[in-house]
């Protein structure tokens, strides 16, 4: 689905909603939405974007995801019945994340930890160490797992799957995003074929 540079600014403020479903265990956090995003309305939606690649990469989903076309109701109940959703810590779609002020940001976080206690997922993952600093005020954050946690729940910070994020592999994201998913449930610590490999050798 192809876009002109014109068409894409008409979605500027635009806006999508959360994917989130029953038995949430697992929320990702974007900074917002790109216009690409919300002109095909999926998150993350932009060609390129390594997010979904990364989630398969990890095994917190077990099929590829095309989204270039935006994402089907079937995908949709695929990644909300693994226990998965995604939202954003600020709505309105600009072209650039730093098109964002600060007071967005930190307005943003505090939206987040209401939605967090509405929702109560095991664990929250913030795509994006930079917006993290600014929204919560923390200048001096390390990504990884938070001290404190999120409105009930264990918090990571987490590096944002944007292409132009590019000191972070696939594989790197794929790492990452798994430790969020090992402690939220939604993955096993040890990867099917590791475990089984383990029983085999008896280590």
């Amino acid at each position: 689905m192809g876009f002109t540079r014109a068409e894409l600014e008409t979605f500027r403020d635009g806006t999508l909603p959360d994917l989130v479903g029953p038995g949430l265990r697992l929320l990702f956090v974007g900074i917002n939405p790109g216009l690409m995003t919300v002109a095909v309305q999926t998150h993350f939606g932009r060609p390129g974007n390594r997010f979904y690649p990364a989630l398969l990469r990890a095994g917190i989903i077990d099929r590829p995801i095309d989204v270039s076309g935006g994402t089907s109701a079937s995908d949709e109940a695929y990644l909300t019945g693994r226990g998965l959703g995604i939202t954003n810590l600020v709505d309105r779609a600009t072209a650039r994340a730093d098109e964002l002020s600060a007071a967005e940001l930190a307005a943003g976080a505090a939206a987040l930890a209401d939605k967090v206690a509405r929702l109560a997922p095991e664990v929250v993952a913030v795509l994006g160490i930079t917006a993290y600093r600014t929204a919560f005020r923390r200048p001096r954050a390390m990504a990884g797992e938070q001290p404190g946690g999120l409105g009930g729940a264990r918090l990571w910070v987490l590096p944002n799957p944007s292409g132009l994020n590019a000191h972070e592999t696939p594989d790197s994201l794929a790492a990452a995003y798994r430790t969020a998913a090992v402690a939220a449930g939604v993955v096993p610590a040890i990867p099917p074929g590791e475990k089984a490999l383990e029983e085999q050798t008896g280590r």
